[in-house]
């Protein structure tokens, strides 16, 4: 039967180093670890993996980081996992175990003698997850950035300076004269070992900084490559950063799912009245038991987007109909529109079916023909004419697409009559400001008669834009 006292020592090894990589596990967690390992058992390596990467790694882009830590731990390089005695016990010298009694005395007499300043040198001779654990809480990786390599010798230095290495070093030097005393030669050659262990332990702090400063290097890169994606035009893209882009809009529309829940639960309840809450307590002898909350009447707001499918806007289209249908989501009142020369409603089909069938029907010509000129004109004389009278004080209307015309009646008067009957008339345009008075653009007639205009060019303008509509 497996000794158990050893088990939960590899486990809290294990976690100790993956919080020192930089990976955040509660109490909680290294339970749920120690459970999940019990169902599993340790007799497979991926199924340890598996198991505890369910529970540790949060985020996908993690994963790598986490396999790599894992299989350093458990992989032919991994430092030695073993206590001290046990490292002793099984070295080239053949220590015996009255040598090793003989060691434990001395070093309980030192730490009587001199209490705290023999606490780094236990703390470095052992290693192990008490090591890990301290190295952790340093932080390294916080204070390192992409112009840190040439300051790995001081910042390791000053590391183990903040760990006692010197005090460390010292106090060998004392335990060395008591071990000579004690067990001669046998003494000598003891006080040799534990200051190859020592060096091991100081060799393990300067590959741990070595390390966090790689690791800070390859998530700096990452950062840098994810927000030039996010910058790029949604026409700049290539085949393979559609995706990505597709999955941070996705990814911040979800953040906003989130953002708008917490405010909805927060409406319900209300925000404490400090002088209802105040009077109250006078019951109580000033001791506010019961918190007295403002009543919030809050009119439901309603959303409406319009989003242009047109081959002009091809680039950006799909992008756009991915915002369309979060916002569906995040608005329990929402109604959205597709057009190109024609109008054609979207509620039911974004409620009905997921998001990448509903929206390859909407952008494929599912619901309008894709082929058609742009006829903006035609598109809002039948939007006001069928779904005017419905807008109200409480409706924002959205309208997506970049204002080309092909030379047609743009009818920018049905502007005012929309945005006179709605809260707010805002438009997404795909282009840059400076495109609008050229050629068949008619957003520079569009403009003037919005609440607000904003360029959407990239995933970086969406999410802005984004964050300012579910705000208003």
């Amino acid at each position: 039967m497996a000794d158990v006292r050893a088990l939960v020592r590899v486990i809290d090894e294990l976690l100790w180093s993956l919080r020192r990589e930089g990976f955040v596990v509660s109490t909680a967690q290294a339970l749920d670890v120690a459970r999940a390992l019990r169902e599993v058992g340790l007799e497979q390596r991926e199924n340890v993996r598996t198991a505890v990467g369910a529970i540790v790694v949060q985020r996908a882009t993690e994963r790598a980081r986490y396999e790599s830590a894992f299989d350093a731990f458990f992989g032919a390089d991994a430092p030695d996992r073993r206590t001290l005695w046990e490292r002793l016990a099984s070295a080239p010298w053949g220590f015996t175990e009255a040598e090793l009694d003989a060691l434990r005395e001395l070093l309980a007499q030192l730490a009587v003698s001199q209490g705290e300043s023999m606490a780094p040198l236990g703390l470095l001779l052992e290693r192990g997850a008490e090591l890990d654990r301290v190295l952790a809480l340093a932080g390294v990786a916080q204070s390192l950035d992409a112009h840190s390599g040439m300051q790995l010798g001081f910042l390791t230095h000053r590391l183990l300076g903040h760990m006692g290495a010197g005090r460390a070093r010292q106090a060998l030097g004392a335990l060395r004269t008591r071990l000579v005393d004690a067990l001669g030669s046998r003494g000598e050659t003891l006080a040799d070992a534990l200051s190859k262990e020592l060096e091991a332990a100081e060799d393990e702090v300067r590959t741990h900084v070595r390390r966090s400063y790689e690791g800070r290097l390859t998530e700096v890169e990452r950062q840098r490559a994810e927000r030039r994606i996010e910058m790029t035009p949604f026409a700049a893209l290539s085949d393979s950063e559609i995706e990505e882009v597709r999955r941070a809009v996705r990814s911040f529309a979800e953040r906003l799912r989130g953002g708008a829940r917490v405010r909805a639960r927060r409406a319900l309840r209300g925000r404490i009245d400090p002088h209802r809450t105040l009077r109250r307590a006078l019951r109580t002898g000033g001791v506010p038991f019961d918190p007295a909350r403002r009543e919030r009447h809050r009119d439901r707001p309603k959303l409406v987007l319009l989003c242009d499918v047109s081959d002009s806007v091809r680039a950006a289209a799909a992008f756009l109909l991915e915002f369309t249908y979060a916002a569906q989501d995040l608005f329990s009142r929402a109604r959205s529109f597709v057009f190109v020369s024609e109008l054609g409603e979207t509620t039911n089909l974004f409620e009905r079916e997921p998001v990448k069938q509903a929206i390859a029907r909407a952008w494929g010509g599912g619901v309008v023909r894709s082929g058609d000129n742009s006829n903006y004109g035609r598109v809002l004389r039948d939007f006001e004419a069928r779904y005017g009278r419905e807008l109200d004080r409480r409706t924002t209307v959205v309208i997506l697409g970049d204002g080309r015309t092909n030379y047609l009646d743009p009818a920018a008067e049905m502007l005012d009559r929309i945005r006179e009957r709605s809260r707010a008339l805002l438009w997404l345009c795909p282009e840059p400001r400076g495109q609008w008075s050229h050629g068949d653009s008619a957003m520079a007639q569009y403009a003037p008669k919005c609440t607000a205009v904003y360029e959407v060019r990239c995933a970086a303008d969406l999410e802005r834009v984004a964050r300012v509509l579910v705000s208003r």
